[in-house]
């Protein structure tokens, strides 16, 4: 188990193990699975997974990667991890796990499931279960509490079989020692980095050239291009057109109030005096009187943020404590309850929630308001007129678009309403080089069409387009002569890393040969650099995070200071050579063992529990409609 624990390290290794098991659940999937409707996307040993299960489970993996990767979670990334394939093994794991369940007669009894429950923070105040708010955490999540509950049951039916499988696991002292050893062994290498670019007098000749490109004709091939022809309904064009009467604002004032009212906000700042959850009373009282120490400090004049600074466990300590404006249902209760009740200016006695002692001071009160409609009257003229706007721009796109259907000739129905068609030059895939603002976006469109076909109306983010391809160009290989600069700098380039590769294992032969280093350098013109130690999980000093590298230094001994092979890294060809290997410090392990085997403990379990399904999938049956991924 320790080899395969070390041929997957990273430098990260620790943390990554510690979250790998929560990763497999999500992929695995704890979403709400319900009966069987729709149509089937696969059988699990006789039982339908359904679309709509599918499609559930789709969305709730596409939530939870956002909240994983926010932003970066593009179409192309979406593509990359294969959601489609990950939401639907999702379901079929569960489906094998609950039926491996149900063959061991494993049962969720009402009292198991209502103690489930209510040990869910997210449903407790004051740390007691609440039926309302359970009701409305549930709602704010588009659940009901039937499809919640059996959630919990396939989830307390997963955990009790997890138990089952992983119980016996341990890791041994021993085991976590060679695993610190293993971790904490450190070296320190000579090398020489053989860069390609260094190499200056590389010439190449024209027949040189003329096979390189033969060879690899398909490697310049053009991208397709095409030349369109366009409609632009810039929306701001019509803005004059448009007429917002005050009965209009008006009405949409009336209809929309929300819109304008704020919520009452406190703006404070707090002392947090941390408590561990599982703390006895004597410790929530030492809490307590550390808490009434600082505030009798501050009411002798000390600075609140300072004290902040100096005392407090919430990350806001290095703003002086300053939490800015919250409504009330943005904090837990007791701190909410207290906040809500203060004047401006005011510093609380001490206050107790389930993170600690809070000392509570409120510097403004921004009462619950409502924009007066003379207040809002500018906002919402403009909000009405950019839909106008829109609404002519579109409007009138539909009318040429309409007649041009109706004629099949786009340029006459444009002509009908006095517009005149722009037409690009040629463009690739990247769009139009002027006149466009949105260009892939543009370009995206034309080229989905045939020449001489014309679009629907598109908005691409300007207004709308009617877009008409003229011509195309397909791709083609080009004549050597198009391309010859370009393909002179290419072969060069390989000559030089085939210069750098030449002279990187004649250096390692010399070396292997008993030659020494420092002369070898002398003889290619080449500078020796010493790394200083580091470990397997670190970068390597003067080179970088280059694993290959890493794993090659770790394997070489006194008797072999040499690997057996160059190393191409991202700078270029490395030769290196043991200096110094240096063993861990025994006295550092007590201090590491116990997260040394909480993470061991976790990995073999993944690895357990992963070999486990693999074997019951092998000896089920699992049917995937056709063409589904």
């Amino acid at each position: 188990m320790l080899k395969l624990l070390r041929n997957h390290a990273k430098n990260w290794l620790i943390k990554i193990i510690l979250g790998a098991i929560v990763i497999v659940f999500v992929f695995w999937g704890v979403g709400s699975f319900r009966s069987d409707k729709g149509g089937r996307v696969a059988l699990v040993n006789g039982e339908t997974i359904s679309v709509e299960e599918y499609k559930e489970e789709y969305d709730h993996l596409v939530e939870r990667l956002r909240q994983r990767f926010g932003n970066s979670l593009n179409d192309e990334t979406m593509k990359m991890l294969q959601i489609k394939r990950q939401a639907l093994y999702s379901l079929i794991n569960q489906k094998l796990i609950l039926q491996e369940a149900e063959k061991l007669n494993f049962r969720v009894s009402e009292k198991e499931l209502a103690g489930t429950i209510g040990g869910i923070e997210a449903f407790q105040i004051a740390g007691v279960f609440d039926q309302d708010r359970y009701r409305k955490v549930l709602q704010r999540n588009s659940l009901t509490p039937e499809e919640f509950e059996d959630n919990q049951r396939k989830f307390i039916l997963i955990e009790k079989l997890r138990g089952l499988i992983l119980g016996s696991i341990k890791v041994s002292d021993s085991e976590a020692m060679e695993w610190y050893k293993w971790s904490n062994a450190s070296v320190n290498i000579d090398f020489v980095l053989f860069e390609p670019e260094k190499y200056k007098d590389i010439k190449v000749s024209a027949d040189e050239i003329k096979i390189y490109f033969n060879d690899r004709k398909e490697s310049y091939k053009t991208e397709p291009m095409i030349k369109a022809r366009f409609l632009h309904f810039d929306p701001e064009t019509y803005r004059s057109n448009v007429n917002i009467t005050d009965d209009d604002i008006q009405d949409y004032y009336e209809a929309n109030l929300e819109e304008f009212r704020t919520d009452k906000t406190v703006d404070a700042r707090h002392i947090l005096i941390e408590i561990d959850r599982e703390a006895g009373p004597e410790a929530v009282e030492e809490g307590r009187n550390n808490a009434l120490y600082i505030l009798k400090k501050i009411r002798e004049g000390k600075d609140f943020g300072e004290m902040a600074l100096q005392y407090s466990a919430c990350p806001s300590k290095d703003n002086g404590g300053r939490l800015g404006a919250f409504k009330k249902e943005e904090m837990v209760k007791p701190f909410a309850d207290m906040a809500f009740s203060m004047k401006a200016g005011e510093i609380s006695e001490p206050v107790l929630t389930r993170f600690g002692w809070h000392i509570i001071k409120v510097e403004k009160i921004n009462e619950e308001s409502t924009l007066s409609l003379e207040e809002a009257k500018k906002s919402i003229r403009k909000k009405l007129t950019d839909i106008k706007v829109n609404d002519y721009a579109y409007n009138e796109a539909e009318v040429v678009y309409d007649a041009a259907i109706k004629g099949d000739d786009l340029i006459k129905a444009a002509a009908e309403q006095n517009l005149k068609m722009l037409t690009t030059d040629f463009f690739t895939g990247k769009g139009p080089d002027k006149g466009i603002k949105h260009r892939e976006k543009f370009a995206s469109a034309a080229f989905n069409l045939a020449v001489m076909e014309f679009s629907d109306i598109l908005n691409i983010g300007d207004g709308y387009y009617i877009i008409q391809v003229v011509e195309k160009i397909p791709a083609k290989i080009p004549e050597l002569n198009d391309v010859m600069e370009r393909v002179k700098v290419d072969l060069i380039k390989v000559r030089k890393d085939e210069k750098a590769v030449k002279d990187a294992k004649e250096f390692l032969s010399d070396l292997k040969s008993g030659k020494s280093i420092a002369e070898e350098c002398k003889k290619f013109d080449m500078t020796l650099t010493t790394s200083g130690f580091f470990k397997r999980n670190d970068s390597v000093p003067g080179i970088g995070p280059e694993r290959e590298i890493i794993e090659a230094a770790f394997s070489l001994s006194d008797q072999n200071k040499t690997p057996e092979d160059i190393i191409k890294g991202a700078k270029g060809y490395y030769v290196i050579s043991l200096k110094e290997r240096k063993d861990s410090a025994p006295e550092g392990f007590d201090k590491e063992k116990a997260n040394i085997k909480e993470g061991l403990l976790q990995q073999k379990q993944l690895a357990t529990f992963n070999e486990w399904l693999l074997q019951i999938r092998n000896d089920s049956d699992i049917t995937i409609k056709k063409d589904f991924l």
